[in-house]
């Protein structure tokens, strides 16, 4: 296993640039499977869930092929509609494939999607849409099986503005019959990069990131080429990493409006950003200041992806800060890990209070999921003296080379293997478990 170790304290200078957007890249990987040729997507990250996506594609018998950024997705011939199980558990997206595949192949059987712990996640708004197209669910407690001839438009009102089910609504209708309405769908700037990705290849949906998105059913879709919008959530963490570190940085590939939820916040801490046109311009103060009030809600609020890191920066503001998460119930999870730096967060129910402290020192941490273990190498690039983060697969879910990136700013931050873990592992054929 792998480990990061930081020695702490460097402020964070230089130039970074933006890789695309995870949250992006596995909805329209998905979505790919309704093509019947070969889509060619740019600014694909290198990711853990993006090879998990592309794993999933080649099961089912899509050609795959990588350069650099550069992702082919040849769905000329799908040869399977069910998911492996074991592979299903990895990743939460894993989800959107019923949509895709129940579209293309008139049936899809899966089991029901893994991913962080961060909260419960349900997938009814998902099985209620595709019933309302019209098709035929079996569900056996852990797997769920999806038929119909020919998908239908139906009028659908999400209760939640979920982000998963409005791409998975998005990706089942744009070849099926008739129109669809979603009333109240999510409005993040990936369900319309979703969108322009599938207009491109021939479908008619409108109103993206609006309240209500209509979708007119297509006969079929042909292959397009298409450039992934930049990851939103990746600034905002090097955002809190400068801002923690009391650094100077400048952000590449920006794009001001996903960004413009998290701007508040950072101005609120003492930070001042600068922007001309795709570049972001940082400067951290010495000391950050405490943040009165956030919270998280769907975009255009501020985004929940954004909060761990957000909360790791706060632990050195003056003062305190209170942040309320009204997405996911365990989101904090990681606060426990935290306050191993010497940070003096508490939390009740879905409310952290920040009391700021002078400084951090290191500590040995494990990452509990994506997030929070951003959360965690944050925190430690601001730590006195040494600091281990281990469980960094989470991490690698989200952030391509965050180490080589983070390095590259003034960082003092190395990958590693875990040595101890290593020889556990030899003498006992299995890996120790995060606690």
């Amino acid at each position: 296993m792998e480990i990061f170790k930081i020695s702490g304290q460097n402020a964070l200078t230089g130039d970074v640039t933006l890789h695309g957007a995870k949250n992006s890249a596995l909805p329209i990987l998905c979505a790919a499977i309704l093509i019947k040729g070969t889509c060619t997507i740019h600014n694909c990250p290198d990711l853990r869930d993006v090879r998990t996506t592309i794993k999933i594609l080649e099961s089912l018998g899509c050609k795959v092929n990588r350069h650099g950024d550069t992702v082919t997705v040849n769905s000329a011939e799908i040869t399977d509609s069910q998911i492996d199980e074991n592979v299903m558990r990895t990743m939460r997206s894993s989800i959107l494939f019923l949509g895709s595949l129940v579209s293309r192949m008139g049936c899809a059987s899966i089991y029901l999607p893994g991913g962080c712990d961060i909260g419960t996640r349900p997938v009814d708004m998902h099985i209620h849409a595709l019933k309302s197209l019209g098709a035929v669910i079996r569900e056996n407690g852990s797997s769920i099986t999806c038929c119909a001839d020919k998908l239908t438009g139906a009028k659908i009102i999400l209760p939640f503005a979920s982000v998963g089910a409005t791409e998975n609504i998005m990706i089942a209708a744009a070849i099926s019959k008739g129109r669809t309405t979603i009333v109240n769908p999510a409005r993040e700037p990936e369900i319309c990069d979703l969108a322009e990705f599938l207009n491109k290849c021939g479908a008619r949906i409108y109103g993206a990131g609006e309240s209500t998105v209509e979708i007119e059913g297509v006969e079929s879709l042909h292959p397009c080429e298409h450039r992934i919008i930049p990851d939103r959530i990746l600034a905002s963490t090097y955002m809190s990493a400068c801002a923690i570190t009391g650094g100077e940085i400048t952000i590449h590939d920006v794009r001001p409006t996903h960004l413009a939820p998290v701007f508040p916040v950072f101005n609120e801490m003492g930070c001042r950003l600068y922007l001309d046109r795709d570049k972001l311009r940082m400067d951290a103060p010495k000391r950050l200041k405490r943040v009165k009030m956030i919270k998280t809600m769907p975009f255009p609020a501020f985004p929940t992806d954004s909060q761990s890191p957000v909360t790791a920066a706060l632990t050195v503001a003056k003062g305190t800060s209170v942040i309320k998460e009204n997405i996911f119930e365990n989101r904090f999870r990681f606060v426990n890990q935290l306050n191993r730096f010497g940070s003096d967060v508490t939390v009740d129910e879905q409310m952290a209070v920040i009391n700021g402290v002078k400084s951090l020192h290191g500590a040995d941490v494990y990452a509990t999921d994506l997030r929070g273990g951003a959360a965690l190498v944050v925190a430690g690039l601001a730590a006195q003296g040494e600091t281990i983060v281990r469980a960094i697969h989470h991490i690698d879910r989200g952030y391509a080379r965050l180490e080589e990136n983070l390095k590259a700013l003034g960082a003092d931050i190395k990958r590693i293997k875990d040595e101890e873990v290593t020889e556990k592992e030899n003498n006992e054929g299995k890996p120790n478990i995060c606690p």
